[in-house]
């Protein structure tokens, strides 16, 4: 498209009358129009060219604003900012108005004497000026939407009729082109709906409040939430530490009909053993030493809500008791206090431990534990689960860079890399991580030199017996096959690991101690596969 401004020349030997030159303005407009991309912008453009190509001065666009109720200026050429603000008009108001409700052109042929030209623009001045104003009304699907205005000087040698019917064309034009944005606009808009709609589903599918996942075993847990939630069962959540135990017994607080209440949580881990009693029952003033005033203990805070538990593998045993007697009787007294308090509390708790070793241990009474185990539920480690943690990745990535003013991304060969690590921390490791990249980045951009050395290096792993029935047998001496035969070895032990778990890489990984990238990298090596 040429440059604003500019038009084509008129051959040489052409007679250049009024219609070859509203041919011409008509040709630019049409251009104008069938490129654009920005309706203002547009409209601008095709207004200067009345200007540029008819001499037509101040061409204005007004068309309906706010409640259908006034006329503003969308579009102009010769005025100002401030004249174009100053140019708003009712619908039955003015000129302009009156070309709108009668949906007809109007002409004036000297605006000095006609007392409805109110010129609220400022930008003529009447009194030095000998001007017509010309307006014809513009149409969307036979509905005035709006009035297209020019000025003319006194003395040039064009009908008023041809103005107004080359106007008029234009005013066509430019409805059409007015209807085609709107049309686009509608279709921009349904789509915009749609994915808000689509992205709505997927998060219902494959995530729930604060968690994300979308593979069998994590649909598997969203499940479980599900069907727990409306009940008043206690649930025990299991699994490694960084699993996000926390974040599933909120989601069951926030789907129970308990939502709407407290959400109280302790972890019996991180407070003194001496301390943990106060904590969870309260106690009175002067029950001891600093206890200066009573002070409510988690269970009666967490009344008619839910109380989450977590590392509840770690109370002393005495506690236990306690603890044991407020599940079954639903009431307690605070240390050091008589009076009995009554509480409705729903609890979850979560370790990452294993009761049942600790109660044959004995550090953890047998009979609390089937009170905590009426639903267990058990998170699975990120490793099992390595389809989520691209979608992990790009959920804290965007958290890290709106929190640090940072656009930091991560190449295509980093979100494989890290898909296949074995996340000792699991997805609390990986938050962490994505912190420090996005902090330490030097560049937008994350690479795999980028990563921490740990992660990269590749560690010598003690390679497992194999099995009489499988290995090959020992070579005698050497003669520089003892490379080969270890090879031989590793080679047997690998494919031997993955048959014994249906070519399941991560479980056979774990059997033969080490990493799941690792275990991708022997199957390479080797060229194994599934017979």
């Amino acid at each position: 498209m040429k440059p604003c401004g500019t038009t084509t020349p008129f051959p040489k030997n052409t007679l250049i009358t009024t219609e070859v030159i509203e041919l011409q303005a008509l040709f630019e407009i049409a251009q104008l129009i069938g490129s654009a991309h920005d309706l203002t912008t547009t409209l601008n453009r095709v207004l200067r060219v009345l200007h540029d190509i008819l001499r037509m001065e101040r061409a204005t666009l007004s068309l309906i604003a706010g409640e259908q109720d006034r006329l503003v200026i969308r579009a102009s050429y010769g005025l100002s900012d401030a004249e174009k603000n100053r140019g708003v008009y009712r619908l039955n108001e003015g000129i302009t108005g009156k070309i709108f409700q009668s949906r007809s052109p109007f002409v004036v042929p000297d605006i000095g004497s006609e007392p409805l030209f109110l010129n609220k623009t400022g930008s003529r001045s009447i009194a030095k000026e000998k001007l017509s104003f010309i307006g014809v009304p513009v149409f969307i699907a036979q509905e005035v939407v709006g009035v297209l205005t020019v000025d003319r000087l006194f003395g040039l040698e064009i009908s008023f009729e041809e103005d107004v019917r080359f106007l008029s064309v234009c005013a066509t034009l430019i409805g059409q082109f007015l209807q085609l944005n709107r049309a686009i606009a509608r279709k921009h808009e349904m789509l915009r709906e749609e994915n808000i709609c689509l992205r709505e589903q997927l998060k219902s599918r494959y995530s729930h409040p604060n968690i994300i996942g979308q593979g069998k075993v994590m649909q598997e847990v969203f499940r479980a939430i599900e069907k727990v939630a409306p009940s008043l069962a206690t649930v025990l959540v299991l699994g490694e530490s960084g699993t996000g135990k926390e974040l599933v017994a909120r989601a069951i607080h926030q789907a129970s009909s308990r939502s709407d209440r407290p959400f109280v949580k302790v972890n019996c881990a991180a407070l003194p053993e001496n301390l943990l009693e106060s904590e969870l029952l309260g106690h009175e003033k002067g029950a001891f030493t600093g206890a200066h005033a009573m002070k409510k203990g988690r269970f009666e805070l967490a009344d008619t809500g839910t109380l989450f538990l977590d590392e509840v593998g770690e109370l002393p045993l005495d506690l236990q008791a306690k603890l044991l007697r407020v599940l079954q009787e639903r009431q307690f007294e605070r240390l050091g206090g008589t009076k009995t308090i009554k509480v409705d509390v729903r609890l979850v708790a979560a370790t990452n431990r294993s009761l049942q070793e600790a109660v044959a241990q004995g550090d953890f009474r047998l009979d609390l534990y089937y009170r905590l185990n009426v639903v267990p539920m058990l998170l699975p480690p990120l490793r099992d689960r390595p389809e989520d943690i691209p979608l992990l990745l790009d959920h804290f990535l965007r958290e890290s860079n709106h929190r640090n003013l940072r656009k930091t991304r991560m190449t295509s060969e980093v979100v494989s890399f890290l898909s296949s690590y074995d996340w000792p921390g699991n997805v609390r490791e990986l938050e962490n991580l994505v912190e420090r990249l996005v902090i330490m980045a030097d560049n937008d951009l994350v690479r795999l030199a980028d990563l921490p050395v740990f992660m990269t290096a590749e560690p010598e792993r003690p390679v497992r017996p194999v099995p009489a029935q499988i290995g090959a047998a020992p070579a005698s001496g050497d003669g520089g096959h003892g490379a080969r035969h270890l090879q031989d070895l590793e080679r047997a032990e690998v494919e031997a690991a993955l048959r014994r778990h249906g070519w399941v890489q991560s479980r056979a990984a774990r059997e033969l101690g080490i990493t799941r990238r690792q275990m991708g990298y022997r199957i390479k090596k080797y060229d194994l596969k599934p017979s």
